[in-house]
């Protein structure tokens, strides 16, 4: 059996390769997105999108990789519903709230509380921000979203265990190094990925500044987009 890998596509972009086979991309912003590497804006294959919230940078490629590939998407229910208004097929659409899990083809998907905010792209109301945490092959993998620190990621940690957390670090729309390394300690993680940082000028926050912030035991991951973790 393969390992379970995360592939960073840049900004919040990600691909999530299980053990099992399944292809799952989390808020695929990939045309559009100036830290996507070419190679990775045309997925040959999607299994299943999970989307925390509304917004363009996050939905992204959403609507065409699901109408292209007949994948699973899972979101916020209002966000759900929105992208059924799209002509995207409801039966493939999960809408689950925070608190709540879905199950899609053996993997698990639990929303989250985020701070946030969240429009559509249109601008529709698209319901609150998320964090997913997905589980596969035993793992457990925590996306925040974008937020900023919050002490219930206490209970993240109690209720999910996560082996993996990404967060955002960039500052400016979400938290910045500072608060990451307190949502670290919160969540006693020991291995994270950032995320949400250097796509644009007013992103400012850096793996290096967050390394510098927590303690010596924890593993900042520094990739850069197109690179990939074993989880």
């Amino acid at each position: 059996m393969s390992d379970t890998t995360l592939t960073w596509l840049g900004h919040s972009a990600f691909r999530l390769d299980t053990a099992t086979g399944k292809r799952i991309y989390i808020d695929p912003f990939l045309n559009g997105n100036p830290k996507c590497p070419a190679s990775e804006q045309t997925p040959e294959r999607v299994d299943i999108v999970a989307v925390t919230h509304g917004h363009g940078d996050h939905v992204g490629d959403t609507i065409e990789l699901a109408k292209k590939h007949g994948c699973h998407v899972v979101a916020l229910v209002e966000l759900a519903a929105w992208l059924g208004r799209q002509g995207l097929d409801n039966e493939s659409v999960h809408g689950p709230n925070k608190g709540g899990t879905v199950v899609v083809d053996g993997i698990s998907f639990s929303l989250t509380n985020a701070f946030h905010s969240s429009t559509a792209p249109d601008g529709t109301y698209a319901g609150e921000p998320a964090g997913v945490v997905v589980k596969a092959d035993g793992k457990s993998i925590y996306f925040a979203g974008d937020t900023c620190a919050f002490g219930d990621m206490q209970l993240i940690r109690r209720i999910h265990e996560p082996d993996l957390v990404v967060l955002p670090i960039g500052d400016h729309f979400t938290m910045g190094p500072k608060e990451a390394a307190v949502a670290v300690e919160l969540l006693g993680a020991k291995r994270v990925v950032p995320c949400h940082w250097g796509t644009f000028s007013v992103l400012t926050g850096t793996p290096e500044k967050l390394r510098a912030l927590v303690p010596n035991d924890v593993t900042v991951e520094q990739l850069e987009p197109g690179d990939a973790v074993t989880v």
